[in-house]
């Protein structure tokens, strides 16, 4: 947060929690090296909260990703 932003409510309330991470940043980072370092040839995985993805290799030893979110207002 730089000066001229205002604090969410959830900065007021827990000053030092971490800053949560976007599902389909955590899943094209964090999940696509965990598949890239395991050589896996298919992987899902669900949060619990509604978030969903699976990942694949192609033929082409490229990797094929699918992710759904959800966001509650």
């Amino acid at each position: 947060m730089n000066q001229n932003e205002t604090p969410s409510l959830s900065e007021v309330l827990n000053p030092t929690e971490h800053k949560k991470k976007k599902w389909s940043a955590f899943v094209e980072s964090d999940v696509a090296n965990f598949f890239i370092q395991f050589d896996l040839e298919k992987m899902s995985i669900d949060d619990g909260y509604g978030n969903k993805a699976k990942l694949t290799r192609t033929k082409d030893n490229e990797i094929k990703v699918e992710y759904t979110s959800s966001t509650v207002l």
